[in-house]
């Protein structure tokens, strides 16, 4: 009766009670905890990253309710409830991205997927497990890098003396640090340097500098990205003939000699040309195939009027190189706007005419003559029908730029192409100019009766020059 009356007794029991409740809240604490990752996890922009998140101690959550959100519990980055993904409230930045990794879900593993990581991608993220009324959950940071393209360096022309050269990159995250280094790994001043954020949320960097003759001429763009650690890094060597080659100590120190040996120069001026002018006899009469005749050996200068804005040209006028940036040029009738192409200085109209291309650097290029009135504007077609007469290494392949082209099968592309023209015959002959070996011939009338001249083509990573 004692124990009836005590367990009635609402005085009595309350303590009772107080203390049970206690004793169970000690002796059979929380079903689970959740665990992520203490540290930041690092993904990088385009690839994917796992977010781990699991169930201490190791029990199933197939039949719990696992939700991956962000700042709000309603910003659903992924939802898995009754015993499957759930895609309704997802936000819409992460539709498509997103898979709860279900192999080890009996043993209490819930990581998240994100597939094609993006700049806004980064910050907080929320691993919350609920089992009927009961739930936990952890927080874990998603810290985003982004490892940008390759530096692209491009020559930009002459200044101060030198060359000025710049390296583009994009797709960097965070800010990344830009280096210019010579052959020996010493870091160079730059000129200028600037960085921009895109649409994109990642930084594109430019930065130039200006390098000068027998200094410098090996140089490397390095860019790192200081959170992965790691960089990206391009080199270039500028070659001597695209320097300008007279200084202004130069030019008055010429003066000076000039004014105080004037008549010895002129004397020394009659004797080279006269030597010279034998000299262009004898190796017209020695180079020359017999069934070309005799030709005048021609020292052959590019015209800057008519050069794509891409392309370089040396001081000289003799090399030219392909940029990756468009120069700042006025857009005059006769400069190419399309086409990557530059015309010689000279044109001839009649008698035999040669000249040498060195060829030996880059992949895609294009060499011979052109007629005057050869389009320079829009899309233009390599072939005779469009005044050009030439031959062109494509990526390995050689070949003849006829309407279709030609395919030459020689052992080894030429490092040199000797190029006669013959006005009077309308015709165009390319000879190897290392053993002196026939490349191609343009038939007798192939080239018309009008004014023609040097032409080349030059393709991106490729220089060609003109012997003298």
């Amino acid at each position: 009766m004692k124990i009836l009356s005590f367990c009635h007794s609402s005085r009595a029991s309350s303590p009772l009670l107080a203390a049970f409740v206690v004793v169970v809240l000690v002796h059979f604490p929380a079903k689970f905890t959740v665990i992520g990752h203490q540290d930041p996890i690092t993904a990088i922009v385009g690839q994917e990253a796992v977010l781990p998140c699991r169930l201490s101690p190791p029990i199933s959550a197939a039949d719990m309710e696992v939700r991956w959100f962000r700042s709000q519990f309603v910003s659903i980055v992924h939802l898995y409830r009754d015993g499957k993904d759930q895609y309704v409230g997802q936000m819409p930045e992460y539709r498509g991205r997103t898979e709860l990794l279900k192999a080890g879900l009996t043993d209490g593993s819930v990581p998240l997927r994100i597939l094609n990581i993006r700049r806004s991608d980064e910050g907080q993220y929320h691993c919350f497990v609920e089992d009927d009324t009961f739930y936990k959950e952890t927080i874990l940071e998603l810290q985003v890098a982004g490892l940008g393209s390759a530096p692209l360096i491009s020559v930009e022309g002459h200044q101060d003396g030198g060359i000025r050269v710049v390296c583009r990159s994009s797709g960097w995250y965070p800010e990344p640090k830009v280096l210019w280094k010579d052959l020996s790994g010493r870091h160079l001043p730059s000129l200028s340097e600037t960085t921009s954020q895109g649409d994109n949320n990642l930084f594109e960097t430019e930065t130039a500098i200006v390098v000068k003759k027998h200094s410098n001429q090996n140089l490397s763009c390095c860019i790192r990205n200081t959170v992965l650690n790691q960089e990206k890094e391009s080199a270039v060597y500028i070659a001597d003939p695209f320097f300008p080659r007279v200084d202004p100590w130069m030019v008055a120190l010429s003066v000076i000699l000039v004014v105080l040996f004037g008549f010895t120069g002129f004397t020394v001026c009659l004797f080279k040309m006269k030597g010279q002018k034998d000299q262009v006899a004898s190796l017209s009469r020695r180079d020359e195939r017999p069934e070309e005749g005799v030709s005048v050996w021609m020292n052959v200068t590019l015209d800057p009027d008519t050069a794509h804005p891409q392309l370089v040209l040396s001081e000289d006028r003799k090399s030219v190189i392909c940029g990756y940036t468009r120069q700042d040029l006025p857009n005059n009738p006769e400069r190419f706007d399309s086409g990557l192409c530059v015309l010689g200085c000279e044109g001839f109209t009649s008698g035999r005419h040669c000249w040498e291309v060195e060829v030996g650097y880059g992949q895609c290029w294009s060499g011979g003559v052109a007629r005057e009135s050869v389009g320079r504007k829009g899309q233009i077609t390599h072939n005779p029908e469009m005044g050009i007469w030439a031959v062109q290494q494509w990526l390995g392949q050689f070949r003849a730029l006829t309407s279709p082209v030609t395919h030459l099968p020689l052992s080894r592309v030429p490092s040199r192409i000797r190029v006669y023209l013959d006005c009077d015959r309308g015709q165009v002959t390319f000879i190897d100019a290392g053993d002196k070996t026939p490349i191609f011939t343009f038939p007798p009338g192939s080239v018309p009766g009008e004014r023609i001249r040097p032409w080349l083509w030059v393709g991106p990573g490729s220089r060609l020059r003109l012997c003298p």
